[in-house]
């Protein structure tokens, strides 16, 4: 497993750069959120989604979420009419999933099999927004959560020790918060809260 000490306030383009080419190699990667450190790979990369559910231990109803640079972005993405859009905009970037109707760009496999619904969100973190940027394209990610743990690793060396043989790469931005995002579906009616989590779910009248 490759190691990159990547600086959380002004990330090296390099190193950035080559986070990208792993990606687009079919690698699978860790690195730092807003909210926790997440497990990553490229959108269309099927066999590495697959070993991201094994490595997790999910099944197939778990809704994946696509990191994204921006709302211009995850509109592409989600079916997002005026009034959700305003509740995004004035909560992104940060430490919240949102479940929305998934458009056809999103790949079927990522998409709940009922629901047709998927995960986005914007982060407020600088290596993953620079990653973004680089990519061009949203990051499939899940939280690092292993099997029977309650909360996500933080610490880097962790990581390295759990997952050496699992993942290509693991990006070091320093240890990370142990929360994980605050998911709010906005797929129906009304928002529901689904996990409480980092970003506060009031202004979305579900806290």
């Amino acid at each position: 497993m490759e190691r990159l000490y990547i600086h959380p306030d002004n990330p090296q383009l390099r190193l950035v750069r080559r986070v990208v080419e792993v990606l687009r190699g079919g690698g699978l990667i860790a690195f730092p959120t807003d909210s926790a450190y997440a497990l990553g790979c490229q959108l269309g990369d099927k066999a590495a989604v697959d070993r991201i559910r094994h490595i997790r231990d999910l099944d197939k109803h778990h809704n994946f979420t696509l990191m994204c640079r921006d709302l211009s972005e995850l509109g592409s993405y989600a079916r997002v009419d005026n009034q959700v859009f305003r509740l995004l905009k004035a909560n992104t970037p940060g430490p919240y999933t949102f479940i929305l109707d998934a458009t056809s760009e999103v790949p079927r496999r990522l998409v709940h099999p009922k629901r047709k619904t998927i995960g986005l969100r914007v982060p407020d973190h600088r290596i993953v927004q620079q990653l973004l940027a680089e990519l061009g394209e949203p990051l499939m990610s899940v939280t690092l959560i292993l099997p029977g743990a309650s909360e996500p690793l933080a610490d880097p060396d962790d990581i390295r020790d759990r997952l050496e043989r699992q993942i290509e790469l693991l990006v070091d931005g320093g240890y990370c918060a142990v929360e994980p995002t605050t998911v709010i579906d906005l797929s129906g009616e009304v928002p529901e809260l689904l996990r409480r989590g980092a970003g506060d779910p009031a202004p979305f009248g579900c806290g």
